[in-house]
């Protein structure tokens, strides 16, 4: 049978795949909530959740690196990578070892066609099917919460060193979207690198805990250069990872907008 992934490239599986590389955290994490963790062979050193999932598989390499010769070792029947996570090159030598489906994720809608896919690649569609269901709930549940909350600008760090924000064509300016939140740099694409002495003026100024770590002092850091702006630490995860994380994500969202 034929599939097509996120970027329009046409792989074909003989059987439902039983033997399954993650080269995406957040993509692991939903194999898992769909009943396929005794498939999954090999993840990254990124993929914490859940948090045996890389004692009980193989650790491959990370999102940009990968040790070639662990993947065919393993013989995998498919392969899952991500357009912004893993690099062309990547990609394109997975292709070369076994089926590979790409994710292109930057709104809910793209999520929700993966969990789809995933379900169909998988024969999951039941498990697939009660995902989107549960997600439907949650953000119908969490657009009547928040259409009535103030609109506020905001920046959001995911780097230090050079600093970087999240600008727009991202799944992060989009979750900050549906937050009610005004990004200050959507006129800026990905993740533009800006300068700390001339930052925009904001309400609210979001420290990421991934990529980078940002800890207290960064706050403190930041304070200097952003005196009218309230800095507070945010867990990346929730911002970040799409499948099945966003089923927790919308009552952190909730919490962070009653700490306002």
């Amino acid at each position: 049978m034929n599939f097509k992934d996120q970027i329009n490239n046409v792989f074909e599986l003989k059987k439902t795949p039983k033997r399954i590389i993650s080269l995406v955290p957040s993509q692991t994490e939903l194999l898992v909530d769909l009943g396929l963790e005794n498939c999954i062979v090999g993840v990254t050193k990124f993929c914490v959740h859940p948090k045996n999932i890389r004692k009980t598989t193989t650790v491959v390499g990370g999102t940009k690196t990968i040790h070639i010769d662990k993947i065919k070792a393993l013989k995998p029947d498919i392969i899952l990578c991500n357009k912004e996570e893993n690099t062309k090159e990547i990609v394109e030598i997975c292709q070369k070892i076994a089926p590979t489906h790409v994710s292109d994720i930057y709104t809910i809608n793209d999520s929700i066609e993966v969990i789809k896919q995933y379900g169909a690649i998988f024969s999951k569609q039941k498990e697939a099917q009660n995902l989107v269901l549960k997600l439907h709930a949650i953000l119908e549940d969490f657009n009547q919460f928040i259409k009535n909350k103030p609109t506020l600008k905001v920046i959001y760090f995911i780097w230090k060193n050079p600093w970087m924000i999240a600008g727009n064509t991202t799944f992060i300016n989009y979750l900050l979207a549906l937050n009610n939140f005004k990004n200050v740099y959507e006129n800026l694409p990905r993740y533009p690198e800006i300068t700390i002495e001339n930052l925009k003026e904001s309400d609210l100024i979001l420290l990421s805990s991934e990529p980078y770590p940002f800890k207290d002092k960064h706050i403190v850091e930041i304070k200097k250069y952003a005196k009218n702006a309230k800095i507070i630490l945010v867990d990346g995860e929730y911002f970040s990872w799409y499948g099945s994380r966003l089923l927790k994500a919308f009552d952190y969202f909730k919490e962070l907008r009653k700490r306002m």
